[in-house]
């Protein structure tokens, strides 16, 4: 995975902000891994909703040409880029709500929390959506 990215970044130059490649997953247990970049939390005066929404769109709409029929995100951009967690996540959950409306695939989109204080905000937000958190 790590050649892939090398050949990507030579081939492309950096990821920008929103935008979002795919490389082979390498030894992980996944066909393969797509990979964005979130925006940095500047108070949120710049954009960084839009680019984060870019972000999961971006990285859905790579899942959907791929036909894969899951996706696993993480809380993007919330940890050594400031995004606040509970903003971050209505971001998410509401562009990925958005977007299973729209397409077919990916069938199935988790989030993946590592802490149960993100847990329980996204179970909320995505049960105040009408879809299923578990």
């Amino acid at each position: 995975m790590l050649d892939a990215c090398k050949l990507i970044r030579q081939q492309q130059g950096e990821c920008q902000t929103g935008h979002a490649v795919i490389t082979p997953a390498g030894k992980l247990s996944a066909k393969a891994v797509i990979h964005t970049v979130g925006p940095v939390w500047r108070g949120g005066e710049h954009q960084e909703a839009e680019l984060l929404e870019e972000a999961y769109r971006n990285c859905l709409l790579l899942a959907e040409a791929n036909h894969f029929r899951s996706i696993a995100f993480p809380a993007i951009s919330t940890g050594v880029y400031g995004y606040p967690r509970a903003q971050a996540a209505e971001v998410a959950v509401r562009t990925v709500s958005d977007f299973i409306t729209r397409y077919a695939l990916p069938e199935q989109v988790y989030f993946v929390c590592y802490d149960e204080e993100t847990a329980r905000l996204y179970a909320r937000l995505l049960t105040q959506q009408g879809d299923d958190p578990a």
